[in-house]
């Protein structure tokens, strides 16, 4: 761990007041810029309280936080536009003259993130998250609501060392019912309104919530379980309490939810875009824009993702061609790689546990690969969790990203272990490295090093291309040498993102249905079904975020080429990815700045 990590983690929980926890170097006084920045986002930590958990900062004078859930009822919504509105007032009285281009920076990011959220906030319904890639027209579906990620917090995030903590365990369940309360009223309001998720998206939503119900007041079930595990050895009647709180707190409010879903699914229909719904061209605008931090529009990001397309297939051709695959198309020729034998795993507990290894194997295999990229590495703290079951229908492959600052709650690739069959040799290893190291988990690990406004706030088409873009590093590391397979799977990979420029715009400017987008995408990128099911489903769910990889990647890539030319016989890769991920999560316009400076720099 390098001193500025240490300082920051010291002063984070060893001062008791919020200004002195500012990530401050080492003899250089806070400006009143970085004050207003520090208290921006303790007030912002104070309306999203698990992220202060996530973070690792609900400690010392913050750790009520560690007891508290976000309100996402509307008055929650309204205090959070009160907030913005003021903080955005604040920041534009800032003078800018005389400030270094590190607080700058900072400025401009907490400037975008909050507009962005304020203008999503504005439409008719929906989650705008502040900072956040999760928005979402639809207040509950499959893969959104309280009803999946408390479970998730309280197993993966929510520390349990002391009595004190499994209070603050205790507190945030009995919490989790008016989240769901605030969640169903929303829902409820916005049906009035006309707006119902597609009949597809409830079907599993209706599943995944009567599993979670069934299996709520078991003391090994999703909400208590984690609890019981963790409690053996603290004194306290823990898991009786959280029994309690369980069946009249939480699961009543569950059954209300559901009730409500149950009420959507029977005036739905299969139409999977926003198009026919009111306001969708509206709100499909601004998804765009908070996903990608452009103002590109759908026939743009379209046409974008098919010419992209054309050449990734080229390139996947000559890979399968070297596996004697030369008849039929490239998907389906993909998919026959795939079925070979020990290709696959196990479809059974075993298997499960295989994948696993694989995956940490292949993330063993980068670690050392990584000095050449990088001027300075980070620790890459990580392990590779299992999604919660109730989760997993609903849920990608994978995701991931960084843990605590301090290090003590370690980094996750959460991984979907419900179907075996979409994981393989093929397809793990662009998997780790896209939400593992040298991608979410790495980079948000130089992100924390930054003013904790800066841990904070995320923009969709940096953090997801910059992962897009450490897939392309760990082939010009040469980790894919002698894994032609794990080759193809990177290529498929890189296909994915490009037909999801092509599906999302379809599904929801052009009126594509399910069923188009998922033909589409299959041949596009030769991933199995069930792959492609979880996919579409997932860009119904949230228009507009499966845009900001490639546009995101493509940015950085083209960084990289002026930097190149620009800097001739001195560009160095290590230090052209170090300026990008010591810059931090910014939009696309502030990144080229970013790199502009490192150019200018590099020349001096």
């Amino acid at each position: 761990m390098d001193f500025w990590t240490l300082t920051r983690r010291d002063t984070l929980k060893g001062i008791a007041t919020a200004l002195a926890a500012a990530p401050l170097r080492a003899g250089i006084p806070s400006s009143p810029a970085a004050a207003l920045l520090d208290r921006l986002a303790w007030q912002l930590l104070e309306l999203e309280p698990t992220e202060a958990t996530r973070l690792g900062v609900d400690t010392g004078s913050h750790a009520a936080l560690r007891s508290r859930l976000a309100n996402r009822s509307d008055a929650g919504v309204a205090a959070r536009r009160r907030f913005l509105s003021t903080a955005l007032a604040e920041l534009a009285r800032v003078p800018r003259g005389g400030l270094d281009p590190s607080t700058l920076t900072s400025l401009a990011v907490t400037e975008t993130a909050f507009r962005t959220a304020l203008d999503g906030m504005a439409l008719p319904y929906g989650v705008a998250t502040i900072g956040n890639w999760r928005n979402t027209p639809y207040g509950v579906v499959q893969n959104v609501g309280a009803w999946l990620d408390v479970a998730q917090l309280l197993d993966g995030e929510q520390p349990v060392h002391d009595a004190a903590d499994a209070d603050a365990y205790l507190a945030r369940l009995s919490a989790m019912g008016a989240q769901l309360d605030g969640e169903t009223a929303r829902v409820q309001l916005a049906r009035t309104q006309g707006l119902v998720p597609p009949a597809f998206l409830l079907d599993k939503t209706i599943a995944g919530m009567t599993r979670t119900l069934a299996e709520a007041a078991r003391s090994d079930g999703p909400l208590i379980g984690p609890l019981a595990r963790r409690t053996r050895a603290i004194p306290g009647d823990w898991v009786a309490r959280a029994e309690r709180i369980v069946r009249e707190v939480v699961i009543p409010a569950l059954e209300c939810q559901l009730a409500e879903i149950r009420a959507q699914r029977a005036v739905a229909n299969d139409v999977a875009g926003l198009g026919s719904r009111p306001h969708g061209a509206e709100w499909y605008a601004w998804g765009l824009r908070a996903s990608t931090t452009t103002r590109r529009t759908p026939a743009d990001l379209h046409a974008m993702g098919i010419a992209q397309l054309v050449d990734l297939q080229a390139r996947m051709d000559i890979v399968l061609e070297g596996f004697g695959l030369t008849k039929g198309t490239v998907a389906e020729r993909a998919i026959a790689l795939q079925r070979r034998p020990g290709i696959g795993f196990a479809n059974d507990d075993e298997g499960r546990r295989q994948i696993v290894a694989y995956m940490q194997a292949k993330i063993a295999a980068i670690r050392p690969r990584l000095p050449h990229a990088f001027r300075r590495l980070v620790k890459g703290n990580l392990e590779i969790r299992r999604l919660p079951l109730a989760e997993e229908p609903g849920a990608p492959a994978a995701y991931g990203g960084p843990g605590s600052l301090d290090g003590s709650v370690p980094g996750k690739i959460w991984v979907n272990l419900g179907d075996p069959s979409i994981h393989n040799k093929v397809t793990i290893p662009d998997l780790v490295f896209h939400e593992g190291i040298p991608g979410h988990v790495w980079q948000g690990e130089y992100a924390q090093q930054l003013p904790l406004i800066r841990s904070i706030l995320a923009f969709n088409a940096y953090s997801e291309g910059w992962a897009l873009y450490a897939e392309e590093l760990a082939d010009e590391l040469g980790i894919y040498d002698d894994d032609p397979a794990g080759e193809l799977g990177y290529l498929m990979g890189l296909s994915w993102r490009a037909v999801r420029l092509v599906v999302d715009t379809g599904i929801h400017a052009m009126g594509w249905s399910r069923e188009r987008a998922l033909t589409e995408f299959v041949a596009a990128t030769g991933l199995p079904r069930t792959n492609a099911a979880s996919e579409v489903d997932r860009y119904c769910a949230w228009p507009g975020q499966a845009c900001g990889y490639k546009v995101g990647q493509t940015e950085i890539v083209a960084q990289r080429d002026r930097a190149k030319a620009a800097l001739a016989a001195r560009f160095d890769l290590r230090d052209f990815n170090q300026a990008v991920v010591d810059g931090g999560n910014v939009p696309l316009d502030v990144l080229a700045g970013n790199v502009t400076r490192y150019i200018q720099s590099s020349r001096a």
